[in-house]
């Protein structure tokens, strides 16, 4: 193992030496958590491998690259719809994604053509450039095509690329989603144990810079002056408005003989002036989201300067918690504007022009959520902030109150509301992994039920709008460290049994050795060995303490 993170460290060097780094595009890295991640490599659990690899590689990426991180199969066994975006695109992301990945669980299926689609979605493919590098050790399990969504992501986006590491898979299996980075042109890796799949993640994840260009060649004889421009056109928010010369864009495309659009000519931005073929022509003039077009016949030896008046007005949000506290960056400003056939999305503070008209504004901090109507003027801008009414809670499990805060991976928090319905249930409002889980509520009562391992706590809190508050769960627990040689397998039983004489198994480990966070009480351990024959142990754990055993 050292001269394997000797070399990869070596590697990492090396690329950091040749200017290392993400290209200047937003990255997904997308990780199989399906439960064939618990099968071994020389040893070791898949997961494990994957988890290291990823911290190790990410230890080398630049602080300012914008990365994000997704998983599937992490919370339900059988759904295909068990995808989420753990840690958006952002700068300075590497200890996030390291911790989200350490906080997995690995037990559903392999919805990969569906988690690929959802990640290309997520960096807005279609307008940015874009890549997703998907780590799986397994084939689709829930009908997708991956092939053909390779197709369709390279046919729709602007600079989109897709590099697949298949981990353990087999040469005919890796065939089978190759297609999903040759499609798309990325690369397909098989990486078939830790060594292979740390180097997969740097050629993938850390990427060199690119060449530098080479030397310009001589400058050709200078050309005959060109002919006065005949195209110069101007845009406004209103009438009689100043022209728009920065942030708007011109799109100039040929007209078909039936009057509708033929192919781009050219698009420019800001203040533009061109010439123009004689001909038919479609002028498009575009800022935000606002746009109007023009039909211009072009003669020769004539100059055009349309006007385009684009009716619409800016729009400035603050997506603020509560009145007076700070904009959230992360909050979501999702803007329904007057004849979009897709309510647009942004985060943080945002400045966009908009068609006039009026405005629906929602914002999303947390599991807060506030929607206004904004009427906005033709050539008027209009500053407003929102406030989503919330409170900030920061959960962490202890092992017991006053002791040790509980920092490594089994760490959970789910968050309900506190009134049961009819049928006695309460509702579930959100989730979050390991320590120091941030939760955004609204005002109300709720429990937050704690997981450390196999000790769960349920523990009552209220939130108030704008309130900042610690809640710190007393989780009554130790720690078991359990070692029995030859095992195949370890189990942990509550001692006292059941009024059928039946003892309740508390959790299961397919090793030798098993350590697990549990609540304090009176334990039966049995070892099982592959010939069938098993052996047992008692143990007593007692609150922040360590209990160790040893069977057989």
């Amino acid at each position: 193992m050292a001269g394997l993170l000797r070399s990869v460290a070596a590697a990492l060097l090396l690329l950091s030496m040749t200017s290392l780094g993400f290209a200047a595009n937003k990255v997904i890295i997308i990780l199989d958590a399906s439960g064939s991640m618990w099968a071994q490599i020389d040893g070791k659990p898949k997961l494990e491998i994957a988890r290291e690899s990823l911290r190790t590689v990410l230890q080398s990426v630049p602080g300012d690259d914008e990365i994000g991180f997704m998983a599937y199969g992490h919370r339900e066994k059988g759904s295909c719809d068990d995808i989420e975006l753990i840690v958006p695109p952002q700068a300075g992301s590497a200890s996030a994604i390291s911790a989200a990945a350490d906080s997995l669980k690995f037990l559903g299926k392999t919805p990969l053509t569906a988690a690929v689609k959802q990640a290309a979605e997520a960096l807005k493919y279609t307008e940015d450039k874009a890549t997703v590098v998907l780590i799986t050790d397994g084939l689709e399990t829930c009908e997708g095509d991956p092939c053909a969504l390779g197709k369709e992501l390279e046919a729709s986006g602007v600079d989109f690329t897709v590099d697949v590491v298949g981990f353990g898979l087999t040469a005919d299996e890796g065939k089978q989603i190759a297609c999903l980075a040759d499609n798309t042109g990325g690369k397909y890796i098989q990486a078939s144990d830790e060594k292979a799949l740390q180097e997969a993640l740097v050629e993938t994840v850390a990427a060199p810079a690119p060449a530098p260009a080479p030397e310009p060649a001589p400058a050709p004889a200078p050309e005959p002056a060109k002919p006065e421009f005949n195209f110069i056109p101007s845009v406004v928010m209103a009438e009689g408005g100043d022209p728009i010369t920065d942030g708007n864009a011109w799109e100039v495309y040929k007209a078909k003989a039936d009057g509708t659009r033929g192919y781009n000519v050219t698009t420019e931005y800001g203040a533009y002036k061109g010439n123009l073929e004689p001909g038919d022509y479609i002028i498009v003039a575009r800022d935000g989201e606002a746009k109007t077009e023009q039909k211009l016949k072009v003669e020769a030896s004539q100059i055009y300067k349309p006007l385009f008046t684009l009716n619409a007005g800016t729009l400035i949000i603050h997506p603020r918690p509560s009145v007076g506290a700070d904009v959230v960056d992360g909050a979501a400003v999702v803007i329904d504007y007057p004849g979009a056939d897709n309510p647009a999305t942004y985060y943080g503070t945002t400045k966009v022009v908009l068609p006039a008209g009026d405005e629906k504004v929602t914002v999303t901090i947390g599991q807060g959520v506030a929607t206004e109507t904004i009427p906005l003027a033709a050539g008027k801008t209009v500053e407003k902030d929102i406030i989503v009414g919330v409170g900030h809670v920061v959960a962490n499990a202890y092992y017991v109150a006053g002791g040790d805060k509980a920092d490594g991976s089994g760490i959970g928090f789910k968050v309900f509301k506190a009134k049961k319905k009819i049928d006695g249930t309460r509702e579930e409002v959100t989730y979050s992994y390991g320590p120091d889980s941030k939760f955004d509520l609204p005002a109300d009562d709720y429990v937050l039920i704690a997981t450390v391992d196999l000790a769960v706590v349920e523990r009552p809190f209220t939130v108030k709008v704008g309130e900042f508050q610690d809640v710190k769960v007393a989780m009554n627990a130790g720690v078991l460290a359990i070692t029995a040689p030859g095992a195949s397998k370890i189990e942990i039983f509550e001692a006292k049994k059941d009024i059928n004489g039946n003892r309740k198994s508390l959790g299961y480990a397919y090793d030798q050795k098993y350590q697990a966070a549990i609540a304090t009480g009176d334990y039966v351990v049995v070892s099982e060995k592959s010939d069938n024959s098993s052996k047992e142990g008692t143990v007593t754990v007692k609150a922040g303490e360590r209990a160790e055993l040893t069977v057989q």
